[in-house]
């Protein structure tokens, strides 16, 4: 296990603002469906991703369970976690850390989704499954880097148990269900290939990020760096009051979340973002609205403004621009401006 110490401080890392509030956001209300990071090489992809689990609060967990099933929501355990309390078992319980758990390009579907044992089953009449990387993710960050390289198939996978939660592993008639409620993240570089549209659609958030060209944040980025290297610890110890700031926040954003109502003005809004924007299906919409929510909840607000409806906006559509064969992937800012400002305009001159 990698001692917490080696982890760079969330709060340390250098501009790259919508990236780091991108991950926030999925880490206060996984049902933003996960964040794709679009960026060159060394621009603090992984990094962020690795800092973001050591920022988020402690989680209760089922010591012995291999789903890390959290023992006070029956409605989302394991099945043998549901049959131990049944039989009047109490379970043993432990915090800890968020995990992050990686997810290698070179995975075969089994490694990812989990193996039955047919033969137990059909002899014995007995369930053994052996978990995968889904069952570890469980409660956890899901972290796929170069996601753009891995197989079609299991990118599908990954985003199926990510909408519903759970992962069925189905053999010779033989099934088995269990818990699969993970942030996604996934990272890659554009000039390594791009990822397919309807892929890309599944994806919550995505976020294009370069490097920084600031002199003096470049020079910033060096001496953290080299601070960090020379002495984990202290630069941890620095970054505490940060750090503690950041969790507090995904707690209380997290509480105040389910008190939040979206009016149905903002829902107009939304929806008008969409069709002008020319944005097919209405994944973008759903998205938006979650995302608008959460970024009230962030902000300490119980209250929607247009504000969260920009910025969740520009993180929900991005990739889900219409666009010619090898265009890139991005969004008319512009356009989106004008959107608003439609929208602005016809509610002032509404209520005059």
């Amino acid at each position: 296990m990698k001692d917490k110490r080696n982890i760079y401080p969330f709060s340390a890392i250098v501009g790259q603002d919508e990236m780091k509030k991108g991950l926030i956001l999925n880490a206060i209300n996984p049902k933003l469906s996960g964040i794709l990071v679009r960026g060159e090489k060394g621009t603090a992809k992984s990094t962020a991703v690795r800092a973001l689990a050591d920022v988020l609060p402690e989680i209760s967990v089922v010591e012995d369970c291999p789903f890390s099933c959290d023992p006070d929501d029956i409605a989302n355990m394991c099945p043998k976690c549901r049959e131990r309390l049944k039989k009047g078992e109490v379970l043993p319980v432990v915090k800890r850390k968020m995990r992050v758990v990686d997810l290698p390009i070179s995975a075969t579907e089994d490694k990812v989704v989990g193996t039955l044992d047919i033969e137990k089953a059909i002899k014995k009449g007995e369930k053994h499954f052996e978990p995968g990387l889904l069952a570890k993710a469980n409660r956890a960050i899901l972290y796929v880097d170069e996601v753009n390289l891995l197989d079609d198939h299991i990118v599908d996978i990954l985003l199926d148990s990510a909408a519903m939660g759970v992962n069925t592993v189905e053999r010779e008639g033989v099934s088995f269900t269990h818990p699969a409620n993970f942030i996604l993240v996934g990272t890659m570089n554009p000039e390594e290939g791009e990822l397919r549209p309807q892929l890309l659609d599944r994806f919550g958030f995505c976020v294009n990020i370069t490097g920084i060209k600031d002199v003096d944040s470049r020079i910033e980025i060096i001496k953290r760096r080299s601070a960090f290297e020379e002495n984990p610890e202290e630069f941890a110890l620095k970054w505490k009051n940060q750090q503690d700031e950041i969790r507090k926040k995904v707690i209380d954003a997290r509480k105040l979340l389910p008190k939040i109502h979206i009016p149905d003005e903002i829902l107009y809004l939304i929806v008008s973002i969409s069709i002008e924007m020319g944005v097919d299906g209405h994944r973008a919409d759903l998205i938006m609205m979650k995302a608008a929510k959460t970024m009230a909840a962030l902000n300490g607000r119980e209250k929607i403004t247009q504000e969260d409806v920009h910025k969740s906006a520009e993180l929900t559509l991005r990739h889900r621009m219409r666009r010619k064969p090898f265009e890139k992937v991005g969004m008319d800012e512009n356009k989106l401006e004008d959107v608003l400002g439609k929208f602005t305009h016809n509610r002032v001159h509404i209520h005059n």
